[in-house]
């Protein structure tokens, strides 16, 4: 009986599934203070825990069942099912981390995402059910993105593309569709989905730069290469529901100005640990260029030829022409609406 058991020992995998090091680590004081914050995104987390189903109904209590034109309706749906499909995505990619990640603080952090997303699921499929529009199939290209990050088995790629990019965008969606106040039910709930969202970047915040940080060469290449996919996908799903942001009065520069204005933020607070983090990366200047493409200046009423559109971004990955974040993401306030086909020219300096 003892030979068969050490046999079955032998035989067995040698690495266990338990991190059973996990507590071996040696912390200097700025690691064990990003360990800190990212304990504190669990307990946080854990504090201002919200019940879907009961802010949802006081809500529609409240304002009454969401109510709007059929294209708003419509246009809503297009997006808001896109968000919550995106919503199950980082469910399982936020478990994913939860499982991978070995320090005991970051897999908090992790972990606490898990959660917030779930409800985040529910509550938007309520919402949308609420609102008579049934949930759709995602279009491609936001498809794409969600699943880039959903099958790499690589870990700083999942980080960057869930915390740094999906996060960021839904973060800016959200805050966005808060201040135009389409719908009252919506705009309420859109308060709690910001207040979590903005935790789950946190995370992002305190790992990646560290993680970056020991790439070789080539690794930043293959990384760089990665955002770069992931940005420019990111973009042409933008394009994808133009017609639908318009159509509830966003203007799709407003919410690109909204988002360079909060990666600029994150920089910053990277940069004040990690003093190499790039202030102006190649990367960003490409796609800004991509941007002033895609969503020309002249504003979404203007036909510009696709010359001048090639000719313009060239001038703005170039530093000859203002960017999307030179003309939007600079300034404090963002217009609150602009009507189908209408341009918004972005608030005075």
């Amino acid at each position: 009986m003892t030979n068969l058991l050490s046999l079955i020992r032998r035989s067995s995998p040698r690495k266990s599934p338990l991190p059973f090091d996990m507590f071996e680590t040696s912390y200097s004081d700025a690691e064990a203070r990003r360990a800190r914050r990212m304990e504190s995104i669990y307990h946080a987390g854990q504090a201002k825990i919200w019940d879907g189903r009961e802010v949802l109904a006081k809500a529609i209590a409240k304002h009454g069942k969401p109510q709007l034109s059929a294209e708003k309706r419509r246009a809503l749906s297009k997006i808001f099912g896109t968000i919550m499909w995106g919503e199950l995505a980082a469910w399982k990619i936020s478990a994913q981390l939860a499982d991978r990640l070995v320090p005991l603080e970051a897999k908090l952090a992790a972990a606490s995402q898990v959660h917030d997303e779930a409800r985040h699921f529910y509550v938007m499929h309520d919402y949308l059910e609420a609102l008579g529009e049934p949930s759709v199939k995602i279009e491609y290209w936001a498809e794409r993105v969600l699943r880039k990050v959903l099958e790499t088995d690589n870990l700083l790629k999942k980080l960057v593309g869930m915390q740094l990019t999906v996060e960021t965008i839904a973060l800016v969606s959200f805050q966005r569709v808060r201040e135009l106040e389409i719908e009252p039910v919506l705009t309420e709930l859109m308060g709690f989905f910001e207040r979590d969202e903005a935790r789950h970047i946190g995370l992002g915040l305190q790992l990646v730069p560290q993680l970056m940080s020991e790439l070789s060469i080539a690794g930043a290449v293959d990384l760089a290469l990665f955002q770069l996919d992931m940005l420019m996908t990111t973009l042409v799903s933008l394009k994808t529901i133009e017609k639908h942001l318009l159509a509830l009065g966003v203007d799709p520069r407003s919410l690109l100005g909204i988002a360079f204005r909060r990666q600029a933020d994150i920089d910053e607070k990277i940069r004040a640990e990690f003093p190499k983090w790039p202030k102006d990366p190649p990367l960003a200047r490409v796609f800004e260029g991509f941007c002033e493409a895609l969503f020309p200046s002249e504003g979404s009423g203007v036909s510009v030829p696709v010359g001048v559109r090639i000719a313009h971004a060239f001038e703005v990955a170039m530093k000859k022409r203002a960017s999307v974040f030179e003309q939007w993401g600079l300034k404090t306030e963002v217009p609150r609406s602009a009507p189908l086909g209408v341009t918004v020219e972005p608030p005075p300096a």
